[in-house]
């Protein structure tokens, strides 16, 4: 892999100013999502500050988007929020995954993470978090607090968009 620009590079030049999605091909646009998850993947690797929830999102919303059965995973990250690892714990049915508070916690220690982001997709694709949703993140917040790990936030990706629990006051 490439090392990729910073986002504020003096190079101007933008390769892609003149396509859209609508002149791609299939193949065209299999790749240029491979090369996005590349990019992303680059900027959340292990040590990379998680400092915005922007980029956060369209990370997961890529690395998830395809997803036919529902998955549930952590961002583990460090007391600077810096990635530690990123696990898809729990896969499930097309309509839910069984997510155990005990495994988030004790793969929570052994990351040695104080801080985490949830995330799970809804391969239905509307991202509104259920009263499941919303229950469970409570459980699990609950749970890390006694071990003294953040729970920065929960995101809900479906192919109609992402839902951060923490932009609604949800964590």
């Amino acid at each position: 892999m490439q090392n990729v620009l910073p986002l504020n590079s003096c190079n101007d030049e933008n390769q892609f100013a003149r396509i859209n999605s609508f002149s791609l091909n299939a193949v065209e646009q299999t790749t240029l999502i491979r090369l996005a998850i590349e990019i992303l993947e680059l900027r959340h690797r292990p040590g990379e500050s998680f400092n915005s929830p922007q980029a956060t999102r369209d990370y997961l919303r890529l690395h998830l988007s395809d997803r036919k059965n529902e998955i549930f995973g952590v961002l583990f990250l460090d007391n600077k929020h810096r990635l530690i690892a990123n696990e898809e714990l729990f896969t499930g049915s097309v309509s839910s995954a069984s997510v155990y508070p005990r495994v988030v916690a004790q793969r929570t220690l052994e990351c040695n993470a104080s801080a985490v982001i949830f995330y799970h997709n809804h391969p239905s694709g509307d991202p509104e978090p259920s009263q499941s949703d919303i229950h469970i993140t409570k459980r699990l917040n609950s749970a890390l607090e006694l071990i003294d790990v953040r729970t920065l936030d929960h995101f809900v990706i479906g192919n109609e968009g992402t839902i951060s629990f923490a932009d609604r006051g949800l964590i």
